[in-house]
């Protein structure tokens, strides 16, 4: 199984430790599915995990980064000819149809509409973890 993640799964991953995004993320670090990135995503992870207003640890930060690196399928989109209600989600679909990803993992699920969803199973983080486990049960802690 093949997964992309929007940069929102990263950040609620960082903010909460626990539930759905932490449990995503849990399970890409483990190697549980592949994770196809770009460089425009890897680019704008590093950016947003890094602003001030989230003052998250840069030694967890990089440590994160380093190890979603090591494991992420590196892709080269070209452009969709979706349009998107905001623009800049167009690299993770685009990153998506590249790497023939099975699924788009995003806090935002509605800023990916109908045209985006022919390429591309969109899911919020709590229904792909419903694709891993029964209700009422967590992942085990990974690292």
């Amino acid at each position: 199984m093949t997964i992309v993640l929007d940069t929102n799964v990263l950040v609620s991953s960082f903010l909460s430790p626990h539930g759905p995004p932490a449990d995503t993320v849990r399970i890409a670090l483990a190697g549980v599915v592949e994770l196809v990135v770009d460089a425009r995503i890897l680019a704008e992870y590093r950016d947003v995990l890094t602003r001030p207003e989230f003052d998250f640890p840069p030694d967890k930060v990089e440590a994160f980064l380093h190890d979603f690196e090591a494991l992420a399928e590196m892709v080269t989109p070209t452009p969709c000819g979706v349009s998107l209600p905001d623009e800049d989600d167009l690299p993770f679909l685009e990153c998506a149809i590249a790497g023939q990803a099975d699924y788009l993992v995003t806090g935002n699920p509605r800023h990916f509409p109908a045209p985006a969803r022919e390429f591309v199973t969109v899911l919020s983080p709590r229904e792909f973890m419903a694709l891993f486990r029964p209700p009422g049960r967590s992942p085990k802690a990974v690292g």
